[in-house]
């Protein structure tokens, strides 16, 4: 029997989180490559510090030609990404930072087995949904990236000018009878560009952060930590160095279920690491909207170069309908797990990837043009056809 009262924390990092900054970096050099060439071919890292971002990695497009005009792009694509995000400091600044770029052509080994429509690499990936929140998604993480993009909001139409791009959340949120009801203390620690206190700051911040949690969750009781050490005035890279790939449980779901370890940003839809965790995270929603279980993990496992995937396990945690293995077996026959039946199912060969840097890779609504397909419910009655 799973636990019905208890607290669960969780955190959340701004767009201004350096290692946000270099999954941005990351993920829009990826974007530009599927602009070129859908079947594109990208593994990219990104590095940053005071003064300097330092890109490196696999690449791969079919024309070598344009592969090397293409290089000249990739200093701009990194100045956008810091000028967007808002760093215009003395000592990280979109126009003044060095860009290194150490991109070269992908390895001929890893090609052979991707472009016989095999997994690029081995591994274990996990989807999970709840249906504790609208996006069934953990109310923790869910709520802690809500907080962080209001502020990104305020911040960027000049509405709270004092606030900096680097920030952190952090929610301690209480469960009874298995179910969130309410907030045991917040941790919100922001940059700000002007001398502020701890309690200035919270002045600021305390409206915005009320008004994305449920009514009735901050009580009396609810302790607050707003800039707990004082001064931030120095954010971003110049303040710590960031590196592509280590926010991995802020991607996900915050600690809430397992993770596999990969991570997503600058990695094409090739890579099961990123396409399949995607892939996992749909079947696990699309289950728990079909009132299949309250809560749903489904892992997947791949071999590289071999197409299908080499296991499918589901854990409902006591509160299914349907036994784990039957959903097991309905989820295997309502969607092609191959990396290319994902792809094609998900429509990943996309430049969709940008936006996924920073609030969460779940959760989120399905875009117009194919971002976060992933977070569609449409695969809910076939997967009641195949129970």
């Amino acid at each position: 029997m799973a636990r019905q009262n208890y607290t669960f924390t969780s955190e959340s990092v701004s767009e201004g989180h350096p290692d946000k900054v270099c999954d941005r970096i990351s993920d829009a050099v990826l974007d530009a490559f599927l602009t070129e060439e859908p079947n594109a071919r990208v593994a990219c890292e990104t590095f940053a510090t005071s003064g300097l971002v330092v890109i490196g990695g696999e690449v791969g497009l079919p024309d070598q030609e344009r592969l090397k005009d293409f290089m000249g792009r990739i200093g701009q694509i990194a100045r956008d990404c810091i000028k967007d995000i808002g760093y215009e400091q003395e000592k990280f600044h979109w126009n003044t930072c060095h860009v290194l770029n150490f991109l070269h052509e992908q390895s001929a080994h890893i090609a052979q087995g991707v472009d016989r429509d095999g997994a690029g690499d081995q591994g274990i990936m996990f989807g999970y949904a709840t249906d504790e929140t609208e996006a069934l998604m953990p109310a923790p993480i869910q709520f802690s990236h809500a907080i962080l993009r209001r502020l990104a909001e305020v911040r960027k139409s000049g509405a709270e000018p004092a606030l900096g791009p680097d920030a952190k959340s952090q929610l301690s949120v209480v469960y009874e009878a298995g179910k969130p009801v309410g907030v045991s203390s917040i941790v919100l620690s922001t940059q700000h560009l002007v001398p502020m206190s701890s309690g200035e700051v919270r002045e600021v911040v305390e409206p915005y952060i009320r008004e994305m949690l449920p009514e009735g969750w901050i009580t009396d009781r609810t302790e607050w930590h707003v800039n707990p050490t004082g001064e931030f005035m120095i954010g971003g890279p110049d303040g710590d160095a960031g590196l592509t790939g280590r926010k991995i449980i802020v991607d996900t779901y915050g600690g809430a279920a397992p993770h596999g370890g990969g991570a997503f940003s600058g990695k094409d839809p090739s890579k099961v690491d990123r396409s399949a965790a995607y892939a996992a995270r749909y079947l696990a929603k699309n289950v728990v909207a079909a009132g299949l279980a309250e809560r749903c993990t489904i892992q997947l496992s791949y071999a590289i170069g071999v197409a299908r995937p080499l296991s499918i396990y589901a854990d409902t945690y006591g509160t299914g309908e349907v036994p784990p293995e039957v959903i097991e077996k309905a989820v295997a026959a309502s969607m092609d797990l191959t990396p290319r039946g994902i792809r094609e199912h998900l429509g990943l060969n996309k430049p969709i990837y940008q936006r996924t840097a920073a609030y969460g890779h779940f959760g989120r609504a399905p875009d117009a043009d194919g971002g976060f397909s992933w977070e569609r419910t449409d695969l809910v009655e076939e997967i009641k056809r195949n129970i």
